[in-house]
């Protein structure tokens, strides 16, 4: 280690980055080749510290080692002079991964053997600050002098930076001589003018898409914001494999698609999508639709027993409510024959081989190697083909790779034996493709350009070039996002699955989970959960959020889309004693008070009313407004103020009905606050919900020891069977939408019948102060 510490000295790097570079085991290597490659090329002369810290640029930044000898031979022999020469020579060689570069096209494009004279420098400084002499006398220092650096840079691509800088110094210092006092003063800073789009900081809807921290979701998706590849310059991704293929499977991938980006949202169809999937649903349509794109619906059907007709509706029916439309639906089994007939090749190619280990001895960190591994190629070719006639016992036989996965795990199974027939397939095959076998051949087959899953399908990247690689087909590239994890909750199949064989909640579909058939029937909107999904950001690090977030998006749009009406959940009968018993008014409620130009309803004001039971005290409190034997209130909309006169009691002693007299508010003293009312009003169903879980991480035994199951809210849902709405939501349909005056938002329940309608409680008007 002494011994490497003085070479890397001796070519400039002071001890103390000597000693950090030897903490990186690669870049010390890379570094060590280079600088032997560099003295073998100068001969008895020593690397000097200028050419040692190009060398060291250039091998801390190079992804393919395969250049490191060409890239190091030029800088030492002075071809390649400056840094801005190995930034190019480095974008270069990524580009061009396949032999032989051509020599000519590499020197332009890098400026070797450019040299620029310091003549040229002074002559091209000189008529930059002619150009802008005028300006430059006016605003003298203010001037932005960047303007000369960025033409005079343009003019002389390779010219070294700092002599450039020096130069045009010099030459603004001639022209307008030292700074003055004036020059060194503060420029004062301009206040920038309000438009009426960044008046409001958060998030706002414009025509449907959502600003989210000033970039809607297909702002933070398109173009370049992402750093993705370019289809077609999958090679440019880190750690892409290139092999002789490559650069011509990429041309007939280029030509079948047009540059165009593909993608797709590959589920499973053994479970309904949750809060998670709409992140991987915004994620995949989303990134296609930005960058004028297509996204397939891909049904990863390869696991016969678990997979129900059911499930494929729902996925689909959930990928259309939040916006998005499949270019094509597609299936895995669309390509059973074709990845059948692939790992035939695979084998041939010797990179498979037919093993007998059972599923118990390959569990483990460290599972023994197996002792088929080695196995005749003609030989596995024969067992699979028995494999596919059914002539072995499920667990018999698998069909494994020859591969080393990221995380260690050796020799993956890509074929299973399972006597289970299929949705679609029937009993055609009993061998079944997993999916480390699956995934990266669909994606090649369809021309995936962008590979999105989430972070935990990172330690599979490597084993997905090389699957692709090893039968020589087109090598889409996965790019890695974080998951999208909501506190208070779980989103497992098996555990959701639990939770209704108890009889916790009631189905998939039960308002506290939050799958996405639960959330829409509990009344979020699409656009709600598409909005918090642009608000949580495209992001590679795990994000947990909490539930109160995403209530806050589903108010933004509720607020703006559910038309108001009024409801009592408890109500307290109300006869107004000076209104004759014949009377009935018809009172016009606006949809939406803030405007009312959004039309209205219209419902009908009698003698006999109801009102909120919390919304009358016998007794008078501080600070309250409403209605108590002293204290007169409004009715919202109706023009009264009511006055009680009388407080009838049953035998327990509770309040039953009141009675009161009413007075027009044209004329009577304005009360201290209004409140709803319903009037020959419509008996409904109210189901009101709260948090499923007691505690933020129902799953972690440290915080809920007794497991998910002890963790259950018992106040998770309270039914009132005997509320009371205005009849203007008369022939609503099933997950419409209303704001109920004062109390929160609710959303038609599918439960609902002509005779008794039933709301869900989405959520309140405002956040629980109670809530983290």
């Amino acid at each position: 280690m002494a011994d490497l510490v003085a070479v890397f000295t001796s070519i400039g790097l002071s001890e103390q980055k000597a000693k950090e570079t030897l903490k990186n085991e690669s870049l010390s290597s890379l570094l060590k080749e280079a600088i032997t490659v560099a003295q073998g090329a100068l001969g008895d002369t020593c690397v000097d510290k200028a050419t040692g810290c190009l060398l060291y640029s250039m091998a801390s930044r190079l992804k393919d080692p395969r250049r490191l000898a060409f890239l190091a031979e030029l800088i030492a022999r002075r071809r390649i002079t400056t840094e801005l020469q190995v930034t190019a020579a480095l974008d270069f060689v990524k580009s061009h991964p396949q032999d032989p570069i051509n020599q000519q096209e590499f020197d332009q494009a890098c400026g070797v053997g450019v040299v620029i004279t310091p003549e040229q420098i002074e002559d091209v400084v000189e008529v930059t600050i002619r150009k802008y002499k005028n300006q430059l006398l006016e605003e003298r220092y203010r001037f932005n002098m960047g303007l000369l650096m960025g033409e005079a840079r343009a003019a002389l691509k390779w010219a070294d930076g700092k002599i450039l800088k020096n130069e045009v110094d010099m030459q603004v210092l001639h022209l307008l001589g030292p700074k003055t006092e004036a020059d060194l003063e503060k420029k004062p800073k301009v206040p920038k003018q309000k438009g009426p789009e960044n008046e409001k900081k958060e998030e706002m809807a414009v025509n449907g898409t959502v600003k989210s921290e000033g970039k809607s979701l297909m702002e933070q998706l398109r173009g370049e914001s992402l750093k993705f590849h370019k289809p077609g310059e999958n090679y440019k991704t880190e750690g892409y494999v290139v092999t002789a293929n490559t650069m011509r499977l990429l041309k007939e991938h280029l030509e079948l698609t047009g540059g165009q980006v593909r993608t797709r949202f590959p589920p499973e169809p053994n479970g309904i999508l949750h809060i998670g999937h709409a992140k991987a649903i915004n994620f995949n349509f989303g990134y296609a639709k930005a960058n004028n794109g297509i996204c397939f619906l891909r049904y990863d059907d390869t696991n016969p027993e678990k997979e129900e007709e059911k499930y494929f509706t729902a996925i689909r029916e959930m990928v259309e409510w939040l916006g998005y439309k499949p270019y094509a639906v597609t299936h895995a089994s669309d390509n059973f024959q074709k990845l059948y007939s692939l790992a035939i090749e695979l084998i041939r190619r010797g990179h498979a081989y037919v093993c007998h280990q059972r599923g118990e001895e390959l569990k483990g960190h460290n599972p023994p190697p197996s002792p088929w591994r080695d196995r005749p190629v003609e030989e596995s070719l024969l067992l699979f083909e028995r494999m596919k006639k059914g002539m072995f016992a499920e667990g018999e036989a698998t069909l494994r790779m020859k591969m080393v996965m990221e995380d260690g795990k050796m020799d993956p199974v890509a074929y299973r034996i399972k006597y289970t027939a299929h949705h679609r397939t029937g009993d055609e095959w009993c061998i079944y493709p997993t999916y480390d076998y699956t995934h990266c051949l669909c994606d090649s087959i369809e021309h995936i350009t962008h590979s999105l899953c989430t972070k935990e399908f990172q330690a599979r990247r490597s084993s997905y070039f090389w699957l692709c690689n090893a039968l020589d087909v087109y090598c889409p590239v996965q790019w890695e996002y974080g998951r999208l994890n909501l506190t208070y909750t779980v989103v497992s199949k098996r555990k959701i699955i639990k939770l209704v064989e108890t009889g916790v909640v009631r189905d998939w579909d039960d308002p506290r989970l939050f799958t996405l058939t639960a959330l829409r029937r509990r009344g979020f909107p699409s656009e709600a959960i598409n909005n918090f999904c642009a608000r949580v950001g495209v992001t590679v690090a795990q994000t947990t959020t909490e539930p109160h977030l995403l209530e806050a998006c589903v108010r933004d749009v509720l607020n703006e889309s559910a038309p108001r009406v009024m409801a009592v959940l408890e109500p307290l009968k109300v006869t107004i004693t000076n209104m004759p018993e014949t009377t009935q008014v018809e009172v016009c409620v606006p949809d939406f008070p803030a405007n009312e130009e959004r039309g209205s309803h219209i419902i009908p004001f009698t003698r006999t009313i109801y009102i909120e039971q919390s919304d009358f005290r016998e007794v008078m409190e501080k600070g309250y407004k409403r209605l108590t034997p002293d204290q007169p209130v409004g009715l919202r909309h109706a023009g009264y103020v009511i006055s009680v006169q009388r407080v009838i009691k049953d035998a327990s002693g509770k309040v039953v009905e009141l009675e009161v007299s009413c007075t027009s508010s044209d004329v009577a003293e304005k009360p201290k606050a209004f409140i709803q009312w319903v009037s020959m009003p419509l008996q409904c169903e109210v189901r009101l919900y709260e948090r499923l879980f007691l505690h933020r991480n129902p799953e972690d035994t440290a915080e809920v020891p007794g497991g998910f199951l002890s963790d259950i809210n018992p106040n998770s849902l309270q039914v009132i069977d005997s509320a009371l709405v205005d009849r203007s939501v008369t022939g609503s349909k099933v997950f419409d939408k209303f704001q109920f005056e004062r109390i929160g938002y609710f959303s038609v329940d599918p439960d609902s019948t002509d005779e008794k309608p039933v709301f869900n409680r989405t959520v309140t008007l405002k956040e629980d102060p109670g809530k983290i």
